[in-house]
């Protein structure tokens, strides 16, 4: 049981500022005892001088051309700008106005999901969800689900759909948006997989990277979350994630890492324990790993209602979110609490400094202290006053972007004798609840998506948007079919199998659609608490299936879903001759399905995750039990075998591999060569030494996003050949194969890019590998180190599709 502790409730009218009255005096949940710390803030990390090609001189609103993934945006001058500015401006703030930048208004206290007060002549901040649009205002984009930016493995478009939804957020008058999500797929049955990039971190790194490159350069702060292990929705505030050192680094830690250097302004810590001291207040993950190795410039905040004490701002959280301890309690860990606890010395003033710099350097690093941003216009809270919302449209032209990755993103996984594309078929049908609109109260019929009522465009929970509007496969489809001059029909009832098998019969193509979906678990969707009970789809999917394909020798099955389905109850049917998974395509849904199923694109999505034959087949299960106050334990025992890193060294056959996606047409690759990079500043030369002969690197501030470790290493080019008929786009991945005595997983993605091609077109293709690539983290010595023994590659089409392989020269 966790011991009493004593609230003090403050006055109406002065909830949570910071000079009211009241102290906590008890023990913290955690057993951090309330005694005087020091403080001394970390020095700024090193900066190189700009080395073009390699290290250019960057700002967040300027960010390196997508087209060259190899370049390290050099960031660290524009924080040294911000810094200098948040610093003369804290310098002119009393205890009680730095301790306000630092404390959220409380739930329902502003505009915003989460707000901050004016202090002087800083406006304060508007904070909002989600990482896929802005929440609760109209007129806005409900962009594609980031699992499907992720499965485009394009960079361009993760790129351009960061830049869009930074657009909207801006135009709303958002300063912080609250995402990307970065969580990874331990567990295929979690609730929020869809709002992360898939269960790898290296594809989850880039979905990241990119995304943070796109918001920023709109002008919005990014918050990358939930850090960290935040890995299953199951009481995630009452679990402890039990994680190895080493696994933390090279698997969970590794997308925040990447997001840091790609100029990260803010960073929201999560709800659960991590090796049992609360995320929010773990001097490990928070000063060590993320302010210390990774050099992070920017302020951490607190999941809502994640933080568990006032000493949490000396183990590393610089902002309580959304400032109340309890919703509407008028109480806060942080406000008077914490001036008390500088004025009895328990908390260095200098901390509170930091603070504050912090929150003020990432608002001028964005450059939002421009009398030009725009103003917050809606309320998420009371969004049909017609005072506080001004209706302000956003949306631009930003549904040509979400049909371009609703096509990018959509997976052929099965394609029998040319079954797709269409080629004007004369009698189609279209079978089950997912290919219709929302037949009862439109598209946003459920609070925060907490329901489905027809096609799934995205899953559940604070990570949603409004839909402006909707287009279902049901009428994109019947749109083409008027245009074709197809006999076009329907049947939306799940559970009628003898009307859906009749449906069926004497068509030329039936397609059936069907679903699973998940989300946060502050919501319960048919018993379904955040995460999946299970991985079959939902609303009789496999049993429609069946019936439909046992009356109609073509039938083609769309899956919209939040994760992995087990499809082995018709995936070998005879009459099943194609599968298109498509994910939530958010707007455009129905016309970017329609995109692929004609041929007008060629699909080239890729899966971000294994699709199993059994659930068991996965390395890690969800976590159950626990009651109370109880801390549930979920050790990692696992360690770096998640996802295809487990099947492969298991020697588990997967049903559709990661990496996995099917063309209209076909590719070649030929040709590799493998080749290294020189030409090292000379100040990294004697770094670049100690690594090639295996000894550990200095434990410098920034010591995991030091130029020397990221800049390119070594070059892997290939020819790839488009050997088909049609136009098309080929996903070319490279997986390293590190010596067997490091424990390594028998392959790991280290690249991939795409390549557009006309039938019989080459292209000579290079992906770069780092020395951070090349490196597992030694916890002896807490560094990334490279191993003794040889490392060699493999270039191809998926994680169990090579085509080329090869040796690098070390």
């Amino acid at each position: 049981m966790r011991p009493s502790i004593l609230f003090v409730l403050l006055g109406a009218g002065r909830t949570l500022s910071a000079s009211a009255t009241g102290v906590l005096t008890q023990p913290l949940p955690s057993g951090i005892p309330i005694t005087s710390y020091p403080f001394v803030p970390s020095p700024s990390p090193s900066s190189e001088p700009p080395i073009p090609g390699v290290y250019p001189l960057t700002s967040p609103k300027n960010p390196p051309s997508v087209e060259n993934s190899a370049l390290v945006p050099n960031i660290a001058p524009a924080w040294g700008v911000a810094y200098k500015k948040a610093k003369a401006k804290v310098a002119t703030f009393t205890l009680e106005q730095k301790v306000n930048i630092t404390t959220g208004v409380g739930w329902q206290g502003g505009r915003c999901v989460g707000n901050t007060p004016p202090v002087g002549d800083f406006p304060g901040l508007c904070l909002e969800d989600s990482p896929l649009g802005v929440i609760r205002a109209d007129f806005v984009t409900a962009f594609p689900a980031a699992i499907n930016a992720a499965t485009t493995w394009k960079r361009s478009l993760l790129r351009a759909r960061g830049v869009a939804m930074g657009q909207e957020h801006v135009g709303k008058g958002v300063n912080i948006v609250l995402g990307p999500m970065m969580n990874l797929g331990r567990i295929a049955q979690a609730g929020r997989n869809w709002e992360g990039f898939g269960a790898d971190p290296f594809l989850a790194s880039t979905g990241a990277y990119e995304t943070i490159l796109g918001l920023q350069s709109a002008g919005v702060q990014a918050c990358a979350k939930h850090y960290i292990n935040n890995e299953q929705e199951n009481r995630r505030s009452q679990s402890s994630s039990n994680v190895d050192d080493r696994t933390q680094h090279e698997i969970y830690a590794a997308p925040f890492l990447r997001s840091v250097m790609a100029g990260l302004a803010s960073v929201m810590c999560s709800k659960n324990l991590v090796n049992g001291t609360h995320a929010c207040e773990n001097n490990s993950t928070l000063n060590g790993i993320l302010k210390h190795e990774f050099g992070f410039q920017g302020f951490v905040m607190s999941e809502w209602s994640g933080q568990y004490s006032t000493i949490s701002a000396i183990t590393g959280l610089d902002m309580t979110m959304p400032g109340d301890i309890t919703f509407n309690s008028g109480t806060s860990y942080f406000g008077a609490n914490l001036t008390a606890y500088v004025q009895n010395n328990t908390i260095p003033e200098a901390r509170v400094d930091d603070m504050a710099t912090r929150i003020l350097a990432a608002w001028y690093l964005l450059g939002q202290d421009s009398p030009n941003y725009p103003k917050t216009n809606f309320n998420v809270f009371q969004p049909l006053d017609e005072a506080t919302n001004e209706h302000v449209d956003v949306q631009d032209n930003h549904g040509v972007l979400v049909r371009e990755i609703g096509a990018a993103s959509a997976v052929l996984l099965k394609n029998v004798n040319g079954a797709l594309p269409f080629k004007k078929p004369r009698r189609l049908v279209i079978i089950g609840s997912d290919a219709a609109p929302a037949l009862i109260a439109g598209p946003n019929e459920f609070s925060d998506q907490g329901g489905v009522d027809g096609t799934l465009a995205m899953g559940w929970g604070s990570g949603t948007a409004w839909f402006t509007y909707l287009i279902s496969p049901y009428e994109a489809l019947q749109a083409r079919a008027r245009k074709d001059h197809t006999s076009f029909s329907w049947y939306f009832d799940d559970f009628n199998l003898v009307g859906a098998a009749n449906a069926a019969v004497q068509k030329d193509v039936a397609i059936v659609f069907v679903q699973s979906d998940s989300g946060e678990e502050y919501i319960t969707v048919d018993g379904n608490v955040g995460d999946r009970n299970n991985l079959t789809a939902w609303h009789n999917g496999d049993a429609l299936v069946k019936a439909v394909a046992a009356q109609n020798k073509n039938t083609i099955v769309v899956v919209n879903s939040v994760g992995p389905v087990i499809v082995d109850p018709w995936i070998d049917h005879p009459n099943v001759t194609a599968v298109v998974w498509a994910g939530l395509a958010g707007t455009e849904a129905g016309n970017a399905l329609v995109d692929i199923l004609y041929g007008d694109v060629n699909p080239s999505g890729r899966l971000p995750y294994t699709i199993a034959k059994s659930p068991s087949d996965y390395s890690a299960q969800l976590a159950t039990g626990g009651t109370g106050d109880q801390i549930l334990n979920i050790t990692y025992t696992e360690g770096l075998f998640i996802d295809y890193r487990h099947f492969d060294a298991a020697n588990i056959a997967p049903r559709f591999e990661f990496g996995f996606g099917l063309s209209y047409t076909t590719f070649k690759y030929t040709d590799l060569s493998i080749s290294a990079v020189g030409g090292s500043p000379d100040q990294d030369k004697s770094f670049e030494a100690n690594w090639a002969a295996g000894k550990p690197s200095p434990q410098v501030v920034g010591a995991s996003t030091a130029l020397w470790l990221h800049r390119p290493a070594f070059e892997v080019s290939f020819t790839v050949q488009n050997a088909g008929k049609v136009a098309g786009t080929e996903i070319p991945q490279l997986y390293l194969h590190f010596p067997p005595h490091t424990g390594e997983p028998p392959s790991v993605l280290r690249g991939f890019t795409d390549v557009e091609l006309q039938p019989g077109q080459a292209q000579r293709v290079t992906i770069t590998l780092s020395r951070y690539d090349l490196s597992i983290w030694d916890v002896v010595s807490q560094s990334w180190i490279r191993s003794s023994g040889s490392f060699s590659l493999s270039v191809g089409a998926s994680s169990r599709d090579f085509r080329l392989k090869g040796t690098i020269p070390l």
